[in-house]
């Protein structure tokens, strides 16, 4: 038994090919430094493609509005923040259950474990989607407080908080490597 050609019908194949060549440039031009900064994100790359796949289809979904911004790759980065965010979050509720369950291991990771990633990983998540926004997006302090939402000054404030803490732990990581 096959589907009917409706149910077959996705909605990129409904998209006029106006629309549908528009959203294909919007794509290439973007994915590969939003997939970055969400890899950065959450640490590993398979997962950030799929958060940034998701993101992308929603925005397909929905291309007719948000091809009208001004910068559509700002919905789509911030809907695979939002996504990313939410991920790392149920990832924390497993932690905590798994912990519960059995006995916890006081075992450190070795020096060669440690990179930019896992520093990355230990800061405060706003210190982190700033430094991240500013250094790796190359977006200014006035677009990360448009986007977050705060005043200039609070995004200048992680920015700072952010660098020190991860100036910190690069530089333990690094006296560790040299003994």
């Amino acid at each position: 038994m096959t589907a009917s050609p409706i149910v077959q019908q996705s909605t990129v194949s409904r998209a006029s090919p106006v629309a549908r060549a528009d959203f294909d440039g919007f794509y290439a031009a973007n994915v590969d430094q939003i997939t970055a900064q969400i890899r950065a994100y959450v640490g590993d790359l398979a997962e950030a493609e799929d958060l940034v796949a998701e993101a992308f289809c929603r925005a397909l979904a929905r291309w007719g509005s948000i091809g009208a911004y001004d910068n559509p790759a700002t919905w789509v980065r911030r809907v695979a923040w939002n996504l990313a965010t939410s991920r790392l979050r149920r990832a924390a509720v497993l932690r905590r259950f798994l912990r519960w369950q059995r006995p916890a291991t006081a075992e450190a990771p070795g020096p060669d474990r440690i990179d930019l990633e896992q520093a990355l990983s230990e800061l405060n998540v706003r210190h982190r989607k700033a430094v991240i926004l500013r250094y790796m997006a190359g977006m200014t302090t006035a677009e990360i407080a448009d986007q977050e939402g705060v005043t200039e000054s609070t995004v200048r404030s992680w920015l700072t908080r952010g660098k020190a803490a991860l100036a910190e732990r690069l530089r333990i990581e690094n006296f560790e490597e040299s003994r």
